[in-house]
C-alpha cells in the first residue's frame, strides 16, 4: 500500500512538472536573453528531492524533459538535448548539497540557486558541444548567471512553500 502510495504521488509530481514546463515552452519572456526561462517545472523537481530522494527527483527531472519535449514538439530535437541533459545535471548538483540543507547550513533556496546555475551552464556546455563552438561562454554566461540566481530564490522560496503544505497534509491524512 505504502508503494502504491509513493507511486501515485510520484505521477503526479511529474504530471505536474510536464505540465508546468509545457506552459512555460508556450509563454516567453519578456527579457532579451535566447534560452532564459523562469524554470517553474524545477519547483517541482526540487520539491521531489526534499519529498522522496534523489532517484525520483531524477526520475522526475528527466521524464519531465522527456515528456515535455513529446508536448511540445522538440524531441530529439536541439532544445531536448539541452533540455534534458540540464535537467540531470542540475538534479544531481541540488539533491549533492541537500544534505547540507537537512545539517541546517543552507536553505531550499539555495539549493534551488545552485540548481539553476548548473541548469544554466549545462546548456550552454551542451549548446557548444552540439555547436561546436565556445563562443557562447564569453559574456553569456555571466548574464544567465544573473537570470539563474533571483529564478533560483523564486522556485526554492516556492519549493519551501510546497513542501510545508505537503507535509502538513500528509500528517493528516495518516501518511
Amino acid at each position: 500500500m505504502q508503494n502504491t502510495v509513493r507511486i501515485t504521488n510520484l505521477a503526479m509530481l511529474l504530471t505536474f512538472a510536464v505540465v508546468i514546463h509545457f506552459v512555460e515552452y508556450l509563454i516567453p519572456l519578456p527579457i532579451p536573453v535566447p534560452g532564459a526561462k523562469l524554470g517553474l517545472a524545477n519547483i517541482i523537481t526540487l520539491l521531489t528531492l526534499l519529498l522522496y530522494g534523489f532517484r525520483d527527483g531524477m526520475v522526475v527531472a528527466v521524464g519531465k524533459s522527456l515528456l515535455g519535449s513529446f508536448f511540445t514538439g522538440t524531441f530529439l530535437g536541439f532544445g531536448f538535448w539541452l533540455s534534458i541533459s540540464a535537467a540531470a545535471v542540475s538534479c544531481a548538483a541540488m539533491a549533492s548539497i541537500i544534505p547540507f540543507m537537512r545539517r541546517g547550513h543552507i536553505t531550499a533556496i539555495s539549493v534551488s540557486m545552485v540548481g539553476a546555475v548548473f541548469h544554466n551552464l549545462t546548456q550552454l556546455i551542451m549548446a557548444s558541444l552540439i555547436m561546436q563552438s565556445y563562443v557562447l561562454f564569453q559574456g553569456y554566461f555571466p548574464l544567465l548567471v544573473l537570470v539563474a540566481l533571483p529564478t533560483g530564490i523564486l522556485t526554492g522560496a516556492a519549493a519551501i512553500y510546497l513542501e510545508g503544505i505537503i507535509r502538513k497534509n500528509l500528517k493528516i491524512l495518516g501518511a
